[in-house]
């Protein structure tokens, strides 16, 4: 007989995560749940891939997944592996194969649901919804910071700042811009996180335009915490954060009474950070907890 969760021990284990809009927009209508989780999957895999340096000679990450790996990762017979496959190649377009013969297995390519090449389930999202696109980034004050894992708090002025990539672009009429707005708008449920933290609401206005401009940056590597790290992998970390780690950064931020010279780079470095350090955070909670006899 399983035991029941106490406290925030949920909050220590992994787990895939299935984009929302999978499920939310009518045009994944057409294609199975298996094949929703399957995508998910394969998100994961995206992320060691791109640590791994598997990009073709047009710098496009690919994953290999075997359709053996494949039923292993699901507990299916090969014929459903194949048929999933087939779903999300040929009924949505959100993989794609290529053959590499040889005996070799094929490259997947896992396409961006949310990228320029697919209809976007918020192509026309209205600003009432958000109640944020049309504001200008809202600096952090300085009694705001972080107390995650971060080495230097005292960041130069002159570092390379995201927002240099959008000057001059309308962010109103960018689609790219307006539908990975709309994505962590969603993900990170900012409508429960403005109810839940009313006196925190411009900073969390700030946190959704940093994440935006950071996986729309088309820069090969983006400054995080004084050191230079590939796009893709910023991105796939950025893309994978939640409500949770939202309100693990808002508390680590109040927490600081370190001095903060540069507010946008000291963010992102707590929003890159925080998927690692939420988990030594909890983990270390529960056991002072069960030391306590809390639990």
């Amino acid at each position: 007989m399983y035991d029941y969760f106490y406290g925030q021990q949920a909050e220590l284990f992994s787990f895939y995560r299935v984009p929302k809009v999978l499920f939310t927009d009518e045009k994944f209508s057409n294609i199975s749940s298996d094949a929703k989780l399957l995508y998910g999957i394969m998100l994961d895999r995206m992320n060691l891939s791109a640590k791994n340096g598997w990009v073709d000679e047009l710098g496009r990450v690919y994953i290999i997944f075997t359709i053996e790996e494949i039923k292993c990762a699901l507990g299916c017979a090969e014929k459903k592996a194949v048929k999933l496959l087939h779903e999300l190649e040929n009924k949505c377009g959100l993989i794609e194969r290529k053959r590499i013969g040889l005996g070799k297995p094929n490259y997947i390519y896992v396409k961006n649901f949310v990228d320029n090449s697919v209809e976007r389930q918020f192509l026309n999202c209205q600003k009432d919804n958000s109640g944020t696109v049309d504001k200008t980034l809202q600096e952090l004050s300085k009694s705001q910071g972080n107390n995650t894992d971060i080495k230097d708090t005292e960041y130069s002025d002159t570092d390379p700042i995201l927002s240099s990539d959008f000057s001059g672009r309308d962010v109103e009429k960018d689609e790219e811009f307006q539908s990975y707005y709309q994505y962590f708008y969603e993900e990170l449920e900012m409508d429960y996180l403005f109810r839940e933290f009313p006196y925190d609401k411009e900073v969390l206005e700030s946190i959704l335009e940093i994440l935006v401009e950071t996986v729309c940056s088309k820069r090969k590597l983006i400054r995080v915490a004084s050191d230079d790290k590939p796009a893709e992998v910023v991105r796939s970390r950025l893309m994978k954060l939640n409500s949770e780690h939202i309100r693990y950064v808002l508390d680590c931020f109040k927490d600081n009474t370190t001095k903060i010279r540069n507010p946008k780079q000291y963010a992102l470095a707590a929003l890159y950070n925080a998927p690692v350090t939420i988990d030594i955070k909890i983990d270390a909670d529960v056991r002072h907890d069960m030391a306590s006899g809390l639990i």
